[in-house]
């Protein structure tokens, strides 16, 4: 075995390990543990679940996955246990509510509960309560599109994209009557009324790669009534015209990479046709790499968080994965596209490195079980288990 498989299989060995113990430690695999289910976490566990049973071809894998998307369909598709109340968000009949469960859309997880209409707002305090965000959202839907690819089954890609038509319809919004549309950053549970009205940075851009790997993956079933997505693409499309996606946070810049790994493999497929914005991806993904260094690598941990630099090395690990899809493809397009991708790529792979000194910092800390890891334990362990083998996270159809 070469040094690269087994560095593969050391990574597999160590998901494996710390996906078990989310599993135990979040109610999912103990029967006599209260679930915790939190939207964003578990969106990345259902997809690390999936490729350890592609790695491995073990079912226990496939069916923590399948009992994953149904514990927070139950749990996050319906009002909380404390709300005023009860049933699934979409206010769907118990029955009718199973066979469409997101519907309604799906709570964040939050400990607390949204704020009162009557309410003010407290900047703090705001991230800390329910609600929903359409980033967690396109999180799920892709979850969602990963594991019917996996199964076969086109339900779970049905609740993808009925989430995918809820959400849209739910956040857009317009500050004039005949003004640009926007998406909002948070919605209440039951998505009546704003809760942070601003608008999210990269929003539209993750909404509109994941729209368009939903209606990919729709043609594996052709003989299934899908929902059709084109119009929330088309709208998706238009906030993204012009819009500038740079930014030095490690899990904004991470998120650019990752939506132009997908993007890329969804061109290969003939799923994306907005070459324009692609570019637009990648040249402020390298931009924004390029003005965050790497300075941070050297801090001590209580001056980082390890979620947002996971959140860097797994688009950096995407960044090398759409190198090589365009070694596999350099043709497409005619090879213009290729061409043009190939010296901005080579820029990037220079950071690759980076993800490999924040996987052995990280781990280092798990390891000691340091207070800087343990304060967001759920979502660390889940993206550090991704960054170690994000094979299904990051494909893009």
């Amino acid at each position: 075995m070469t040094g690269k498989n087994m560095e593969k299989e050391e990574n597999i060995e160590l998901a494996a390990e710390i996906m078990l113990e989310f599993a135990a430690q979040t109610g999912l695999s103990k029967e006599n543990k209260t679930p915790r289910r939190y939207l964003w976490t578990d969106a990345f566990a259902v997809c690390n679940f999936l490729e350890l049973h592609h790695h491995t071809q073990q079912e226990e894998w496939l069916v923590l996955a399948r009992q994953l998307v149904d514990q927070v369909h139950h749990i996050l598709g319906q009002h909380r246990p404390d709300a005023a109340r009860s049933g699934w968000l979409s206010g769907l009949s118990d029955e009718e509510g199973g066979r469409h469960p997101t519907r309604g859309g799906l709570r964040i997880g939050k400990k607390m509960d949204e704020r009162a209409p009557d309410e003010p707002m407290d900047e703090r305090l705001e991230w800390e309560r329910d609600g929903q965000y359409y980033h967690y959202l396109t999180k799920w839907m892709r979850a969602l599109c990963r594991i019917s690819r996996a199964t076969g089954e086109a339900g779970y890609l049905r609740w993808g994209m009925e989430l995918a038509q809820t959400a849209h319809r739910a956040f857009r919004f317009s500050a004039a009557p005949e003004g640009a549309l926007e998406l909002c950053w948070k919605m209440s549970s039951d998505l009546r009324r704003s809760l942070v009205p601003s608008v999210g940075q990269h929003d539209p851009l993750d909404g509109l790669v994941t729209c368009c790997e939903l209606l990919c993956a729709a043609r594996h079933f052709p003989d299934q009534e899908l929902p059709d997505l084109q119009r929330e693409i088309r709208e998706l499309t238009e906030m993204c015209r012009n819009r500038d996606f740079s930014t030095s946070d490690t899990l904004g810049i991470g998120s650019i990479l990752i939506d132009a790994c997908r993007t890329g493999e969804l061109i290969i497929n003939d799923a994306f046709q907005n070459l324009a914005l692609f570019q637009r991806m990648v040249h402020d993904a390298l931009l924004s790499l390029e003005d965050c260094g790497g300075g941070f690598l050297d801090q001590q941990a209580r001056y980082r968080l390890a979620f947002r630099e996971l959140g860097l090395s797994i688009g950096l690990k995407g960044s090398a994965r759409l190198a090589r899809l365009f070694e596999e493809y350099p043709d497409v397009r005619g090879g213009e596209l290729a061409a043009w991708l190939q010296p901005r790529l080579e820029a990037m792979l220079w950071f690759h490195k980076m993800a490999g000194r924040i996987e052995r910092f990280w781990i280092e800390e798990r390891r000691k079980g340091s207070e800087h890891w343990k304060s967001h334990g759920d979502i660390n362990m889940v993206m550090l288990a991704t960054s170690l083998a994000p094979g299904q996270f990051l494909k893009g159809s």
